[in-house]
């Protein structure tokens, strides 16, 4: 039975916390609420009471609870913390470490896995330092989806509802296959999407690659249970459950941001990194002025870069997107970047953007061709046949 620590935080939509208990319970688990100042102004402890059937905790000065370090049990003895909603006020003390609630400190004092569901105004999830804030949590290894875009109790229009009680219990119910997944304590990097070269202030060197495959493939691989770093090119995808995503533009910034994630037991580089940059103009090239003359600089090699690291992965994947001879240039590619398998694929048609692909995955020992399948299907194929290598 997976046990869930809830806390709610305090703003409008702490109603939903109510729907979420109530599904969390039908699927069979075990639910105890901690409710915020904030929160207490829109839902009661006797509601969360009812709903989950356990005692709901409200404060760190109860003389009963804390005669046995309650706080420090609480946070020990769930498999999940879930924060719903976290408001901005709430992500900021915990991005700043701050343990001045209950709340907070079962967050600070907590050994286990942390999700987070926001709910708060588009310009403050829009804001500087709620970014700041949320890039600092996902740094941290606490898992912070994306926000529901739509109206507002405000009147206002954009991301920063709620995410649906039913999409938070499937994040809830992706961390209880981690558990026993047949990649626990394996460490996997995966790339995704393009990168953006800039030319000038408004223009830049792009691909069509929209991300999907590689967002498939992170979500696959922390569905068996691993520990997934992603890094994205600019696309507009939500961050699968239980990943860590870290955001990049251009192909340098990738570059770094794979560095930095290292060591990895598996790299899988979807990303369809721009071959070329430009030293960009400070200001925007007029068309009166003629065609500019771009002085196209390549960029690193990140796959070849990576194989030929001391501390390279020890399974690494590189995907081939043709159009034209795949397999034999997919083969080529193989063996002139140094890595293990190639992922090749034919891109003259709707691939890019789409929602399936027909693959070939070219190892050494040989090259299998899979019938033409959803990406979400790929990817989990994929994950299997990592698995089966790092298990």
């Amino acid at each position: 039975m997976t046990r869930v620590l809830l806390i709610v935080g305090g703003g409008i939509a702490a109603y939903k916390a109510c729907e979420l208990i109530r599904l969390c319970r039908r699927v069979g688990m075990a639910v105890t609420c901690v409710l915020t100042d904030g929160g207490a102004h829109f839902v009661t402890p006797m509601t969360l009471a009812a709903l989950s059937e356990n005692q709901v905790y409200t404060t760190l000065w109860d003389l009963k609870d804390e005669a046995e370090m309650g706080h420090i049990q609480l946070s020990r003895q769930a498999d999940l913390l879930v924060v719903a909603p976290g408001t901005a006020d709430l992500l900021a003390r915990m991005a700043s470490g701050h343990a001045d609630d209950l709340a907070t400190t079962l967050l600070l004092a907590t050994d286990k896995p942390v999700l987070v569901a926001p709910a708060m105004n588009v310009r403050m999830w829009q804001h500087a330092a709620t970014r700041r804030n949320v890039a600092q949590l996902r740094a941290d290894g606490v898992t912070v989806m994306e926000p529901d875009e739509g109206a507002m109790a405000c009147g206002e229009w954009g991301p920063g509802r709620l995410p649906e009680p039913t999409a938070i219990l499937a994040a809830i119910q992706n961390f209880g296959r981690q558990r026993g997944g047949s990649l626990s304590a394996r460490h996997v990097l995966v790339t995704a999407g393009p990168t953006h070269e800039p030319i000038d202030p408004v223009r830049y060197i792009a691909n069509r690659s929209s991300g999907k495959q590689g967002f498939a493939i992170a979500a696959a691989l922390a569905e068996r249970g691993a520990r997934v770093t992603l890094v994205a090119g600019p696309v507009t995808l939500p961050t699968p459950p239980g990943v860590t995503r870290v955001d990049v533009t251009t192909a340098r910034e990738m570059a770094a941001a794979c560095w930095a994630a290292l060591p990895a037991d598996c790299a899988v580089m979807v990303a369809a990194v721009a071959d070329w940059h430009v030293a960009p103009a400070e200001q925007k090239l007029k068309k009166g002025a003629g065609a500019p003359a771009l002085d196209l600089r390549p960029n690193p090699d990140i796959l070849a870069e990576l194989a030929a690291r001391a501390d390279r992965p020890r399974l690494l994947i590189g995907f081939a997107a043709e159009t034209e001879q795949v397999v034999a240039q997919a083969e080529a590619k193989r063996a002139r970047k140094g890595v293990d398998w190639i992922v090749a694929n034919d891109v003259s048609g709707d691939v890019m953007g789409g929602d399936s692909n027909t693959v070939h995955l070219v190892r050494a020992d040989g090259t299998e061709q899979w019938e033409r399948l959803a990406k979400v299907e790929v990817a989990r194929r994929l994950a299997d046949r990592i698995a089966a290598v790092l298990a």
